[in-house]
């Protein structure tokens, strides 16, 4: 596999003309494209089919709710061309597998994943909520639920991918938000890592937006990318 198509480029602007403009520029040079809750809420289920022309779409939109409402967002989500869709972990094993049992068996359905903690969530953020604890510890129980439920993998910050990926194998799909370049700022995520260093732990796919979008020169930012990924330890 080639090193661009393990990025995921997220489109996370407002309107249309923006998002898919985006997605005919980075499409074709990326693996894979992600649509957020603000672009589909602004755009509508018809953006992903549109989006889906120059790349795989990875839909964001972290269903959390009762298993039954649940397995109709997910059966609803996999209409719209998407090729990963998501649900929250911490929603529970009832919803877990409804979420799974919505979607077919095969290759052709969309990969189904399971949040495990934002990585804007850090241990003194945990501490105002009742999942106080250790990140790692949590994302990693989340994981192992998520993977009896029979999805097909996590979406974790890249520090909590060692004791994923020692939990729950080499096979187990793990989408990587939080990533930042060398030298790129943090912005609001706080669990972060380089691009290298989140592969070097088991990342499968690496999220990327404003390091990419917001630059001055966002090919020239993808490219850097890229290069830092391919670049000799």
């Amino acid at each position: 596999m080639r090193a661009a198509d393990r990025i995921c480029i997220a489109l996370d602007s407002s309107t249309r003309a923006e998002i898919l403009g985006a997605a005919r520029r980075f499409g074709p040079k990326v693996g894979w494209l992600k649509i957020g809750l603000e672009a589909f809420v602004s755009e509508g289920p018809s953006l992903v089919a549109e989006a889906a022309k120059s790349a795989r779409v990875f839909l964001d939109l972290k269903f959390h709710d009762i298993p039954n409402t649940v397995a109709g967002a997910v059966a609803a989500a996999a209409r719209t061309g998407a090729s990963l869709l998501n649900v929250h972990a911490s929603g529970g094993r009832a919803m877990l597998e409804a979420a799974r049992r919505a979607l077919p068996d095969g290759d052709a359905r969309p990969k189904l994943v399971a949040v495990t903690l934002l990585t804007s969530l850090d241990s003194r953020a945990l501490a105002d909520l009742p999942m106080a604890g250790h990140p790692e510890g949590i994302a990693r129980r989340l994981s192992l639920l998520a993977k009896e439920c029979r999805l097909d993998g996590v979406v974790c910050s890249p520090t909590d991918l060692p004791l994923i990926r020692a939990a729950c194998g080499p096979d187990f799909l793990t989408v990587v938000p939080g990533i930042r370049p060398v030298g790129a700022a943090a912005g609001d995520q706080k669990r972060i890592a380089t691009p290298r260093d989140a592969i070097a732990a088991g990342a499968d796919i690496l999220v990327v937006g404003r390091p990419v979008t917001a630059a001055a020169d966002p090919d020239a930012a993808l490219d850097a990318l890229v290069a830092e990924i391919e670049s000799p330890a």
